[in-house]
């Protein structure tokens, strides 16, 4: 398996707009991020996580011209901003891109993207297979079986994948006990680190860290990153030997 770090950062990206911090200011590329992304190969298959504002962007810098599937966590606008240009892939595919996600983040993507499910769709419109799944029942992708976890983040119930022995989970500051029974030893665990004080709707640097330590996580890497955790150099010298932070473009293999 491998994975590629498509996108590491907030809903805003790094740097913000309009900000002077160090961070925003940093020329090292590992504190430029775009909204988070993950793209997963696998038995041949590429399986993308979540496709946001910079999903062309992210796709043309990976040089991916195939998707065999799109995994949703949630609806919000960084995780689902840049489903339009799935146009590309059905260009060259001839066929819709299938995407899984819980019911309620499907009806906000019909409703995103309501003249691509038009009786008659304008010509050209994206093609999405939408494809309904529930946290309490793996699915697969071919011959691949996808383990759905449960998080919240604040109120709002949003969804982690397993693949094998990768987790994803991303906008998230709350999960269950029982769902992360899911998340057991896993070689590779991609968490959400928002920053090093408490937010509303996501984990804090030090509750990510606790998650890990909790599943048994033999290696971490944290996505959904902001400008406010610090410059990527200097706090990655704080972290402990199996965890790291992710980066836009950063490949690992399992």
């Amino acid at each position: 398996m491998k994975i590629t770090f498509l996108g590491t950062g907030t809903s805003q990206g790094v740097p913000v707009i309009g900000c002077r911090c160090e961070v925003c200011k940093s020329l090292d590329e590992r504190d430029k991020r775009l909204r988070s992304s993950a793209l997963i190969e696998i038995e041949g298959r590429n399986i993308l996580i979540d496709a946001g504002p910079d999903f062309r962007q992210q796709l043309l810098r990976a040089g991916v011209s195939n998707l065999d599937a799109i995994l949703l966590t949630h609806e919000h606008k960084d995780h689902i901003g840049g489903l339009d240009d799935v146009r590309a892939l059905n260009y060259i595919s001839g066929c819709p891109v299938d995407i899984y996600a819980e019911n309620r983040t499907l009806k906000a993507v019909r409703a995103e993207y309501s003249y691509a499910f038009e009786k008659n769709p304008y010509p050209g419109t994206p093609e999405m297979n939408l494809l309904e799944i529930s946290c309490n029942e793996d699915f697969a992708v071919g011959k691949i079986n996808i383990v759905p976890i449960r998080a919240l983040h604040c109120r709002l119930p949003v969804i982690g994948y397993r693949i094998d022995n990768f987790v994803y989970i991303t906008d998230a500051n709350s999960i269950d006990k029982t769902e992360m029974n899911k998340m057991k030893n896993c070689d590779v665990l991609v968490i959400n680190a928002l920053r090093k004080t408490t937010h509303l709707s996501h984990f804090t640097l030090a509750q990510a860290l606790e998650i890990a330590r909790t599943v048994e996580a033999k290696q971490t890497y944290f996505t959904h990153i902001s400008h406010q955790m610090g410059l990527h150099a200097a706090e990655e010298k704080h972290l402990p030997a199996n965890a790291r932070f992710a980066y836009d473009g950063l490949i690992v293999e399992i």
